[in-house]
């Protein structure tokens, strides 16, 4: 099962910090896996791959804005470096895992909802 990891970061919170008007201080990700090997049929009876996703948001050090990058010049590419950077690798493989988790339990259920009668 190989699974594609998408980050959304494009939601952020700004506020003028030393005189940088709308300074990133927080931002509101989200991290999808998409296993393109197995599909689940969806509501209109189409075959489509299997995700799942996650979100959070996550404060982000702004003690040292040397490196500072006006709010027009940044990129999504950026606002995902720092919310990588600040969670750090470990955070971001268990988070990672408990989307493969989720992931394989919508292709292979352990478990099943019945009715009774």
């Amino acid at each position: 099962m190989a699974i594609n990891y998408t980050w959304d970061c494009k939601t952020v919170d700004v506020k003028t910090i030393d005189g940088n008007e709308d300074t990133v201080f927080n931002v509101h990700w989200r991290l999808t896996g998409t296993d393109d090997a197995n599909t689940v049929e969806d509501l209109e009876g189409n075959d489509v791959a299997v995700t799942a996703s996650v979100y959070g948001s996550q404060e982000l050090d702004t003690s040292d804005l040397s490196d500072f990058t006006a709010f027009a010049d940044l990129t999504a590419s950026d606002v995902q470096g720092w919310v990588e950077a600040a969670m750090g690798a470990d955070k971001i493989t268990e988070i990672k895992a408990g989307l493969d988790a989720n992931i394989a339990e919508l292709v292979t259920p352990t478990v099943q909802t019945k009715q009774v009668g």
